[in-house]
């Protein structure tokens, strides 16, 4: 069974706010919103999944719960319909911290809403400035609050390398998103795209994006809090599309369409690492057990990790073995096959 999500954008419809960074019609790659055209563009999804697979309509692109709230009701009840013919099993929305409120959440609970997702990007008051965010991390929250006292749960949405952050900062952002009570993440490292101010600011030597390298650095630092606490990160990276690498609208920044699977080896990396540090393997040759799945993670991309590691820690050779024993981040380092202990895949 897969899951998919059936996308309505609603490029800055709900949102009079411009964050420095954003600009939704490249993002999205949806320059209008048409109400008329949502419930054709839900259909011609379905009409291409498998019944058993387990859909929900999701409205993103902009700040849902800050629409005109009839066309938010009538979008919601057209969502709905699906979901009580069974077409789909849920709905879910992205939005802003200060768009939660209690007539939104009023509204909300007559549907049948998986998750929320806020827009949080940053828990550091001084770089929401600089973003000209428009709301505090007392609106951020206070909108968890509200969520979490009506049961519906909500994914936190942080960004890496924004101006005036650092690792510190975003550590302790997604350190709060745990606390808060987040049921799923993402990571987004931030692109400089045109037509934004971050653009003019790079142009004028007051931002520098962060190289691929460093992002995937502080993001693997990001997915590892959020791994220990039990929060599913969701995405790493912005959704791939023609406008993320196009010439006319992507100006810098670490925009890579494997940024997620680099993240994740990274964080394979700095785990095993870890365990030689501590361990007594005194042979030229290792054996590294992981999940079902992962050992394209653990090589690395263009096999960086297996390089840097022999090098780091003196190896002639290592051996990759995936094991349905493991599962997450788990992995097992042996001198030699493990034929018993273990049931190799």
């Amino acid at each position: 069974m897969k899951h998919i999500n059936i996308p309505i954008f609603i490029p800055h419809l709900g949102c009079p706010n411009q964050c420095i960074f954003c600009n939704q019609k490249i993002i999205s790659g949806t320059q209008v919103f048409c109400e008329d055209e949502v419930e054709r563009k839900i259909d011609e999804v379905l009409a291409f999944v498998n019944k058993q697979d387990e859909c929900e309509i999701a409205f993103f692109g902009g700040s849902f719960t800050g629409i005109d709230v009839n066309l938010m009701i009538r979008l919601l009840d057209k969502a709905q319909e699906y979901v009580d013919k069974k077409l789909v099993k849920s709905i879910r929305m992205s939005t802003r911290p200060d768009y939660i409120t209690k007539e939104i959440i009023t509204i909300l609970k007559n549907y049948t809403i998986s998750y929320v997702e806020l827009g949080i990007q940053t828990m550091n008051d001084e770089v929401l400035k600089l973003l000209k965010r428009g709301h505090t991390v007392a609106d951020t929250v206070r909108a968890t609050e509200l969520l979490n006292e009506a049961k519906i749960k909500f994914v936190g949405q942080m960004m890496v390398g924004l101006p005036g952050s650092n690792n510190e900062d975003e550590k302790h952002c997604a350190e709060q998103i745990c606390k808060l009570g987040a049921k799923a993440s993402r990571i987004y490292p931030t692109i400089v795209f045109k037509n934004t101010e971050l653009e003019e600011l790079m142009r004028i030597g007051q931002y520098a994006p962060l190289s691929l390298e460093d992002a995937v650095e502080r993001s693997a630092n990001l997915l590892e809090i959020f791994e220990k606490n039990n929060v599913k990160c969701i995405r790493i990276g912005l959704c791939e599309s023609d406008n993320l690498h196009s010439i006319e609208t992507y100006v810098a920044g670490p925009n890579s369409p494997s940024i997620g699977e680099m993240v994740k080896g990274k964080l394979f990396y700095n785990i095993i690492c870890e365990k030689l540090k501590n361990n007594t393997i005194n042979t030229k040759k290792l054996y590294i057990y992981c999940p079902i799945g992962k050992s394209s993670q653990i090589i690395g991309h263009k096999k960086t990790n297996i390089i840097s590691l022999k090098k780091l820690f003196l190896f002639d050779e290592i051996v990759v073995l995936e094991n349905n024993k493991l599962e997450k981040y788990d992995i097992f380092l042996s001198e030699k096959e493990e034929n018993h202990a273990f049931k190799i895949s």
